[in-house]
């Protein structure tokens, strides 16, 4: 007999948990997904207007995680990926008001070759010397998580800081720098010092190394479809036998074989396994009477709202050469968007010849309090970053409320703690961005995970 297995959430998580359940065998599992909201895929929403294609949430992944593109291979979209403009591949930071190049080479904390750095103008000659300095420091002893801010300040100095790390890395986890744990995002520079005790030199190791072969081709680190990222939220949702919008699970019960959903609606769902692939905030109010001390330990995960905001142009209207893939914000520089991404140029296919789709974004740990109202200074903003002369021609604005869990300094030990108590209910399994990477490649992973997860439990 198939065991019931329910999916509670319809993100690009529990859409990948439902596939893999198929990919499975059907024959074992009876699926069933269901989603709060009118709509599957989360924060994946692509919208068409007016000849433009406009991303509500993310417009892209990366390639170094292999998760995103297996997936798409296996649903027969391989021919779909379209990768970023080969012409454009660069971007800019804000200094002073205007839009300085990144320095070649240079790899969200450090840089990987010298010249660039040392003529560029983002960092102020004293900076440059503190950098420089990094050098000569020793590998600190220990193996204990620390910020971001920390390490960043330890190693390169407040200016690298401020001016470099904090706004790339901002633009990724839109968190405070003082409190992201490095360890769970970004490891590798953690690896950096250990290994090779600098991380210039070990940055510098790498360029030879992928110059001279030994490290295989590189190829385009950020992949899109060529219709958006609704793309591979339709498809999912093409091969999932038993799909419910507008079905919101209020209670969970558990009496050791069997859980028990009762739903916004009255009605009372039963399931030999359940994986909930939504919040940790909602995963602990659902389980607060099934575990207390499970979600005690969800609701330490910290979240940030965020909004996207598209602009259109045409491209009369805009004064910059806009010669590379938008640009990022120092919090040091007070103004109100964390970055930028000029769409048209970054993927083919985003607007009419002669028009500018530009994608802001604000909020986030640092700047919450312009996650209410951002249009207005949004468009301020750009216009004096950018030249643009002239009102958009429209202005779409989508809001996530808590949508970005922070990975606080000692996250990676609190997951442990989160998976631990897991473990002790059969049948269960969390998915999603709050536990072990929030890109779209971790969240399907996590899908994926989950789902194997249940279905050996099932079976």
């Amino acid at each position: 007999m198939a065991k019931r297995v329910v999916i509670v959430g319809g993100g690009i998580s529990g859409l990948a948990a439902a596939h893999r359940l198929v990919e499975l065998g059907v024959e074992r599992t009876q699926i069933t997904l269901l989603e709060a909201s009118g709509r599957l895929g989360g924060t994946l929403q692509t919208e068409h207007r007016d000849g433009f294609l406009l991303e509500r949430g993310p417009d892209s992944f990366i390639s170094e995680k292999p998760e995103a593109v297996a997936l798409a291979k296996r649903l027969g979209l391989e021919s779909r990926l379209i990768q970023t403009n080969e012409q454009f591949r660069r971007s800019f930071i804000v200094r002073n008001g205007r839009l300085r190049p990144v320095p070649e080479g240079f790899q969200l904390l450090a840089p990987s070759r010298m010249w660039p750095f040392i003529t560029t103008d983002i960092f102020s000659v004293a900076g440059k010397l503190r950098m420089a300095a990094e050098l000569l420091l020793p590998r600190r002893n220990g193996n204990s998580d620390e910020s971001l801010a920390s390490f960043v300040r330890r190693r390169l100095g407040q200016e690298a800081l401020e001016r470099m790390a904090q706004p790339m890395v901002g633009g990724i986890y839109t968190a405070d720098p003082e409190t992201l744990s490095l360890r769970a995002t970004l490891p590798r520079f953690l690896d950096m010092e250990r290994d090779h005790r600098s991380l210039i030199l070990a940055m510098m190791r790498q360029g030879r190394a992928q110059k001279s072969g030994t490290s295989g081709a590189r190829y385009s680190l950020f992949l899109s479809f060529d219709r958006g990222m609704e793309v591979l939220v339709d498809a999912l949702a093409g091969v999932i036998p038993n799909v419910r919008l507008k079905t919101r699970i209020e209670a969970l019960s558990f009496n050791s074989r069997t859980w028990r959903m009762s739903t916004d609606s009255g009605e009372t769902l039963e399931a030999d396994a359940v994986c909930l692939a939504v919040p940790a905030y909602t995963a602990a109010r659902l389980l607060e009477d099934v575990s207390p001390e499970l979600a005690s330990q969800l609701n330490t995960i910290k979240y940030a709202s965020t909004a996207t905001i598209n602009l259109a142009y045409p491209r009369t209207f805009v004064k910059h050469p806009l010669n590379g893939f938008g640009f990022v914000v120092p919090f040091i520089e007070k103004r109100s968007l964390l970055a930028c991404t000029f769409s048209n140029v970054k993927f083919a296919g985003r607007a009419p010849d002669d028009h500018v789709l530009l994608r802001a974004f604000a909020g986030g740990a640092l700047q919450p309090e312009m996650f209410d109202d951002p249009g207005t200074r949004i468009e301020k903003d750009l216009s004096e970053l950018l030249g643009i002369k002239g009102k958009p021609l429209f202005t779409q604005i989508a809001k996530w409320e808590r949508s970005m869990p922070q990975y606080e300094v000692g996250h990676l030990e609190r997951v442990e703690r989160i998976e631990n108590e897991v473990k002790q209910l059969r049948g269960l399994a969390l998915a999603g961005n709050a536990y072990r990477g929030a890109g779209i490649p971790d969240c399907i992973r996590s899908g994926e995970t989950a789902a194997e997860t249940l279905f050996n439990y099932a079976a």
